[in-house]
C-alpha cells in the first residue's frame, strides 16, 4: 500500500522532449542562415529561396540526401565553389547562444528522473553534426528527429509518432519548443508544452511544473 504523501511526489512527467534549434542550438538552416550563405556565395536569393520550399521538406524529413538537395537548390549550373565549401559553410552557422536552454538540459539530466529526447525538425546530415558537435548524445536518450521520422513539426503525426515509440500518455510528456506552431501542434494530441523564450523564463516555469 502507498504510502501516504507518496503519489504527491512522484514527478508530473516520464518524459521530456526538446526542439533543438532555437532552444538548444542556434537554427540550422532557417532565414538568417540561408541570407548569410545567398550573400556569401554570391547566389540569385529569390531563386534559391523558391528551390529551397520546394525541396527543403524532402531533406528534412529524410526523403532526399544532402547532395540531392544541394543538386537541386545551389548547384543548378556550374559554380565557382563546391558542394563541400558550401555545406562547410552551412554547418558554421550552428552555434551555442548565449541564452541557450543547455544548462536546463544539464540540469534534468542530472536528476535522472526523465526520459529526455530531441523532438526536432532537421535534415539528417546536418542534425548528425550538431548532435556530435555540441555533444548532445551525452544528454538525450533518444532521437525523434524528422529527418528520421519522416515527419515534420507542427503536423499532428509526428507527435502521434513519438508517443506510440515513447509508449507512454500524451500528459505524461512535457515538450519545449520556441515556435508557437510547434507547441500548438504538441498540445492538441495532449501533451503538455512551453514556448521557450529564454532560459531564465524556462527555469521558472520547469521550477513550477516541479521538473526542476
Amino acid at each position: 500500500m502507498t504510502a501516504p504523501g507518496v503519489e504527491s511526489r512522484l514527478p508530473a512527467f516520464d518524459v521530456i522532449l526538446f526542439d533543438v534549434g532555437g532552444v538548444l542550438l542556434t537554427n540550422g538552416w532557417d532565414h538568417g542562415e540561408r541570407a548569410a550563405a545567398i550573400a556569401h556565395f554570391g547566389l540569385d536569393g529569390a531563386e534559391f529561396e523558391r528551390l529551397h520550399a520546394i525541396h527543403y521538406g524532402e531533406w528534412e524529413s529524410g526523403a532526399i540526401t544532402r547532395e540531392e538537395y544541394l543538386k537541386r537548390c545551389v548547384f543548378t549550373s556550374p559554380r565557382q565553389f563546391t558542394e563541400d565549401e558550401f555545406y562547410e559553410f552551412v554547418l558554421s552557422g550552428s552555434k551555442l547562444p548565449e541564452d541557450s536552454a543547455m544548462g536546463n538540459l544539464i540540469a534534468i539530466h542530472s536528476s535522472n528522473k526523465y526520459v529526455l529526447g530531441a523532438l526536432n525538425n532537421e535534415a539528417r546530415e546536418p542534425n548528425e553534426f550538431r548532435f556530435a558537435h555540441f555533444g548532445l548524445s551525452g544528454y538525450f536518450d533518444l532521437r525523434l528527429s524528422s529527418c528520421y521520422l519522416g515527419l515534420r513539426k507542427p503536423g499532428a503525426a509526428i507527435y502521434l509518432r513519438a508517443l506510440e515509440i515513447l509508449n507512454r500518455a500524451a500528459e505524461r510528456v512535457l515538450f519545449i519548443d520556441d515556435r508557437v506552431e510547434n507547441v500548438a501542434g504538441a498540445e492538441a494530441v495532449g501533451m503538455k508544452a512551453i514556448q521557450f523564450s529564454g532560459a531564465e523564463s524556462l527555469s521558472a516555469q520547469l521550477r513550477g511544473l516541479g521538473v526542476l
